[in-house]
């Protein structure tokens, strides 16, 4: 029997608030680029996996120039698929990787269209797409809230530390549990733009080394600001 997931006490919830709206106030609202069909969304968040967004456009942009449909995606030589995609770094294992989801969806539903996602509930939805190797609960969430409009949470290695370090999570979960954790935080509707601007400070500011905290707006909110600033002062 799985265990309750673990949900925010009300503090924390108000201090998520405070955060997304001093992150508006900072950054603006921000805009996703234009959404994309769920089976393009998926590929292009594989894609992503340890790159930047321009190198994974860049290689998502050359598969499509390349191979017209994604049915001659799946059934190309694999060499073909890692040679269109080689920008985006971590080829021999990314082109396998999304060739093989390709086929399964094919064998599983006989097309290639995911659009029968936004018909299932969120659960179900995650549930079917992270059984695929290599997709995980961020990528899917990613299709989820960005091409299927569904409410769900995307935590990557930026949100991950950034949520840490201002205390929007215990310091020792998961990123598996902080999914579940940092979406009871926000409502459904603000998903996209605080999962967008907490990427945006910690690509920013909240550097994974030496974060320039001095220019943060959440400096006062933050308790690795709070412990940093009282080792100095000791």
């Amino acid at each position: 029997m799985n265990a309750p997931k673990p949900v925010p006490p009300a503090e924390i919830q108000q201090r998520a608030a405070e955060v997304h709206r001093r992150l508006l106030a900072f950054y603006g609202m921000p805009e996703w680029r234009d959404p994309l069909p769920a089976l393009d969304e998926l590929v292009s968040t594989i894609l992503s996996q340890n790159t930047n967004d321009r190198n994974r456009d860049l290689a998502f942009n050359n598969l499509r120039a390349r191979f017209p449909t994604w049915e001659a995606v799946r059934d190309a030589q694999p060499g073909q698929v890692v040679e269109a995609i080689r920008i985006a770094g971590l080829g021999n294992q990314k082109g396998p990787r999304i060739q093989a989801v390709l086929r399964q969806i094919s064998a599983e539903r006989g097309s290639l269209d995911l659009s029968f996602l936004a018909d299932l509930p969120v659960a179900e939805a995650m549930a079917w797409l992270t059984r695929f190797n290599g997709v995980g609960p961020k990528t899917a969430s990613i299709v989820l809230v960005f091409s299927l409009g569904k409410p769900a949470f995307p935590v990557d290695t930026h949100i991950y530390r950034v949520t840490g370090r201002i205390g929007l999570r215990p310091e020792k979960m998961s990123v598996e549990d902080a999914h579940s954790y940092l979406a009871a935080q926000f409502p459904p509707a603000e998903y996209g733009p605080a999962h967008l601007n907490l990427i945006h400070l910690g690509r920013e500011i909240c550097h994974a080394r030496k974060p320039d905290c001095p220019r943060c707006p959440l400096k006062d909110l933050c308790d690795y600001f709070q412990r940093a600033s009282a080792a100095v002062g000791s």
